[in-house]
C-alpha cells in the first residue's frame, strides 16, 4: 500500500495520515509512504518503522519525477495507491495509469477557490474533475466538501469519510506540561490560540488584526501564534511594525501540540478555505471554544454559539468582537469548550477513520 503525500512537514493532511498509519491493520495492510518534501512528519513514521521515500519537488505536475515513482512501484511491489491530497494525486496519475494500478484519492480541501481568478479556479477545477475520473474512489473528508465538488465539476464516485482525531494523545483530561510560563503568560491572561500552517488558506493576517483591536479593548487578551510558511515573512514585518510582540508570543512548528493547545483559552482558524481541519478538530478535543470561518468542514462542526462562534470570511470586527465576547463570558466559553469536546469524543474518532478507510482498500483489492 503506497500512501502519497505533497510534503513531510505535519499539517492537516499530514496529521491525518499519520494517525491513518498508526491505526491500520499491520497484519493486513504494509504501508509505505511516499513524500515530495522531507519533514517531521516523515521522520514520525520512520520511528513507527514505516518505510519512507522522498523525492523532492514543488510542482503540482512534474514530469521529471514520474519515472522515479514508477520504478519505487515497482520495487516495493505495490497493489494500491492512496493520494491524499491534489499535489500528491497529480503526480501519481501518470504512474498508475501506467501500471495499472488501482487508486484511491482523499480530497483534503479542493485546490479551487472563490478567490482565483476565473481561468485558475476553471483550471484547477478541470484537473480535479480528471483526477477524481481515474481515481477508484474518491473520499471526501466533509458534506460540504463532496457538494462542492458535485456543483463545481459533477463529482461522482465520492463517499465521505470525515477526519479522526487521536482522543488519546488529545485528551484534556491527562497532565501537561506548564506552556505559559514558558512563553511568559500568567494564569490571569485570557490566550487566543492560532496553530496552523502560516500561509495563505489560513489568513494569518487576519487573525493578527483581529489580536490586535480585542487587546486594545481588554490588555489581558494576548496571543499565541505557532506554525511557519510561505507568509513568515509578512507575518513577522506585521508583528514587528504593530509592535505586538509584548503580548504576541510568535513560534514556528512544534511537535507538543496538545500542550500548547492545553495552555490557550480559544482557539482561532480564520480559513478562506477547508476541507474538514483536523487542527481544529484537536482543538475541539482539546475542550477549547472555536472562533473559525464558515468553510466547507466547519460549518458542519461549529454551531454558532453551542461550540463556538463562526464569524464571516476576512471580517475582523467580528473576530475580535467574538474573542471579546469569550473573555467577557467566561460561562458562555465554558459551554462551547464542553460541547465542543462532547461533539468530537462522539463523532470523529481517528481509529474509526482508519477501520472505513480499511473497508474501501479492501473492497478495490477483492474486486
Amino acid at each position: 500500500m503506497l500512501e502519497v503525500i505533497r510534503q513531510g512537514q505535519i499539517g492537516g493532511g499530514e496529521s491525518h495520515l499519520l494517525d491513518l498509519i498508526y491505526f491500520l491493520d499491520k497484519e493486513k495492510i504494509d504501508p509505505i509512504c511516499l513524500s515530495f518534501s522531507d519533514g517531521e512528519m516523515i521522520s514520525r513514521l520512520k520511528q513507527m518503522g514505516i518505510t519512507c521515500y522522498v523525492i523532492d519537488t514543488q510542482k503540482p505536475f512534474d514530469m521529471g519525477v514520474q519515472r522515479q515513482i514508477v520504478k519505487l512501484i515497482q520495487k516495493e511491489n505495490v497493489q494500491l495507491v492512496h493520494a491524499h491530497g491534489s499535489r500528491a494525486a497529480s503526480n501519481v496519475l501518470y504512474p498508475v495509469r501506467e501500471l495499472h494500478l488501482p487508486f484511491v484519492y482523499t480530497v483534503h480541501g479542493w485546490s479551487f477557490h472563490d478567490d482565483q481568478s476565473f481561468l485558475i479556479k476553471k483550471l484547477r477545477g478541470w484537473s480535479e474533475k480528471l483526477i477524481c475520473h481515474y481515481a477508484n474512489q474518491v473520499i471526501c473528508v466533509s458534506e460540504s466538501n463532496k457538494n462542492t465538488g458535485r456543483e463545481v465539476f459533477g463529482l461522482k464516485n465520492a463517499i465521505v469519510i470525515e477526519n479522526g482525531v487521536n482522543l488519546e494523545k488529545f485528551n484534556p483530561d491527562r497532565s501537561f506540561k506548564n506552556m505559559r510560563q514558558e512563553f511568559g503568560f500568567s494564569d490571569s491572561d485570557f490566550i487566543v490560540g492560532f496553530i496552523a500552517r502560516c500561509t495563505k488558506q489560513k489568513n494569518p493576517l487576519v487573525f493578527l488584526t483581529a489580536l490586535e483591536k480585542a487587546h486594545a479593548k481588554n490588555p489581558s487578551i494576548k496571543g499565541l501564534f505557532v506554525g511557519e510558511g510561505d507568509m513568515d515573512e509578512e507575518v513577522d514585518a506585521y508583528i514587528q511594525q504593530h509592535q505586538m510582540s509584548s503580548y504576541l508570543y510568535r513560534s514556528p512548528f512544534r511537535t507538543d501540540v496538545p500542550d500548547l493547545l492545553h495552555s490557550i483559552d480559544v482557539y482561532c482558524l480564520p480559513s478562506l478555505w477547508e476541507g474538514l481541519s483536523i487542527a481544529l478538530l484537536e482543538a475541539m478535543a482539546m475542550r477549547k471554544a472555536i472562533i473559525a470561518t464558515p468553510t466547507d468542514g466547519t460549518k458542519e462542526v461549529i454551531s454558532h454559539q453551542k461550540n463556538g462562534y463562526i464569524v464571516s470570511f476576512d471580517d475582523v470586527s467580528a473576530l475580535a468582537n467574538a474573542i471579546n465576547a469569550f473573555h467577557e463570558d467566561t460561562s458562555l466559553m465554558k459551554r462551547c469548550s464542553e460541547s465542543a469536546r462532547l461533539f468530537v469524543s462522539e463523532r470523529f474518532n481517528a481509529k474509526r477513520v482508519a477501520d472505513s478507510v480499511i473497508s474501501v482498500y479492501s473492497r478495490i483489492v477483492s474486486s
